[in-house]
C-alpha cells in the first residue's frame, strides 16, 4: 500500500472498460474506497484487493447525473477523468457534429466533472486531478487531427487548473499514454467519404495507428502511472507512460518543428 498523500477516496470516470477500468482497480487494490462512474457501469458495491469498488451510473457530458453522485459520495480527495472517446478521418472530411460529439466527451467531460467536484476536492488539505490525456496532446497525429485537438485543450486546461490550485491545496497530473491495447481502437469513429481525395491515405493510416494499438501496452501500464502519481506529493506536470514515449517527447523538444511534422506524417 502506498503512501496516501491525497486520501482514500478516489472517482474515476470512464471506469467501465478498458484504461478507466484498469486504473479503478488498480486503486481499489491499493486500499483505496474508488467511485467506478460509467453511462454503461453495473451499479453497486464489491471489494476488490483490501479496497472497494462502488459502481455508479453517470454521463460526464449531463451535470444532472454528476450531481446526483456528488451527492451521494460526501467526501473526495482525488478525480481522475479516463472517459473518452475517438474519431479518425481527414482534417477537411470530418462531419462537424461529430467533432462536437469528441469535444463534449474529451474536453468539455472534464471541464463539468471540475464544476461538479472540485468544491469536494478542495474540502481536504491535498487533493489531486490527473487526466488521462494521450501522446496526441502533445503531438499532432495525421487522420486523428480532432482527437489530438480535444487533448491539447484538455492539456491546457490541466495546466492553468495546477497554477490555480495550488493555494488551494490542489494539484493536477497528466498522464500521457501512447499506443495502448484496449476496446477504444474498435470503438473509434471513422469519417472517409468515398469520394474523399483522402480515402486512401485516411485508410493506411488508421490501419496502421489500429494494428499499433493491438500491439500497443496493457491499460494496467497506465493505471500503475496513475497510481504512482497519487503517491507524490508534487507529482510531474505530465507523465508519458513508457521510456520510449518518454524519450520520444525530449527528442521532439529538441527538433525543429518541421522536421517533427515530417518524421509523423513518415511514421503514418
Amino acid at each position: 500500500m502506498k503512501k496516501r498523500i491525497y486520501g482514500s477516496n478516489v472517482l474515476v470516470t470512464g471506469a467501465s472498460s478498458g484504461i478507466g477500468k484498469a486504473i479503478a482497480e488498480a486503486f481499489a487494490r491499493d486500499g483505496y474506497t474508488v467511485y467506478a462512474v460509467s453511462r454503461h457501469i453495473e451499479e453497486g458495491e464489491r471489494k476488490l484487493g483490501s479496497g472497494t469498488i462502488i459502481g455508479m451510473q453517470a454521463d460526464v457530458t449531463d451535470r444532472t447525473s454528476l450531481e446526483r453522485i456528488r451527492e451521494m459520495i460526501g467526501s473526495l480527495s482525488i478525480l481522475v477523468n479516463a472517459a473518452g472517446s475517438g474519431i479518425a478521418g481527414s482534417a477537411e472530411d470530418m462531419e462537424i457534429q461529430m467533432v462536437r460529439e469528441q469535444m463534449e466527451v474529451n474536453y468539455f467531460g472534464p471541464l463539468l466533472v471540475g464544476n461538479v467536484f472540485l468544491p469536494l476536492l478542495r474540502r481536504n488539505p491535498r487533493s489531486l486531478v490527473i487526466f488521462i490525456s494521450s501522446i496526441a496532446g502533445r503531438v499532432p497525429i495525421p487522420f486523428q487531427s480532432h482527437y489530438s485537438s480535444s487533448k491539447y485543450a484538455l492539456e491546457a486546461y490541466a495546466e492553468a487548473l495546477r497554477m490555480e490550485g495550488k493555494r488551494h491545496g490542489l494539484t493536477t497530473v497528466l498522464i500521457e499514454p501512447g499506443d495502448t491495447k484496449t476496446g477504444f481502437t474498435s470503438m473509434r469513429r471513422k469519417c472517409i467519404p468515398e469520394d474523399s481525395v483522402y480515402k486512401a491515405e485516411a485508410e493506411k493510416a488508421i490501419a496502421k495507428m489500429e494494428k499499433d494499438e493491438m500491439n500497443g501496452k496493457s491499460p494496467e501500464t497506465v493505471a500503475k502511472a496513475a497510481l504512482a502519481a497519487a503517491s507524490r506529493r508534487n507529482p510531474p506536470v505530465r507523465k508519458p507512460v513508457g521510456a520510449e514515449y518518454s524519450f520520444l517527447m525530449i527528442l521532439l523538444r529538441i527538433l525543429p518543428d518541421k522536421a517533427t511534422l515530417w518524421i509523423l506524417g513518415k511514421m503514418y
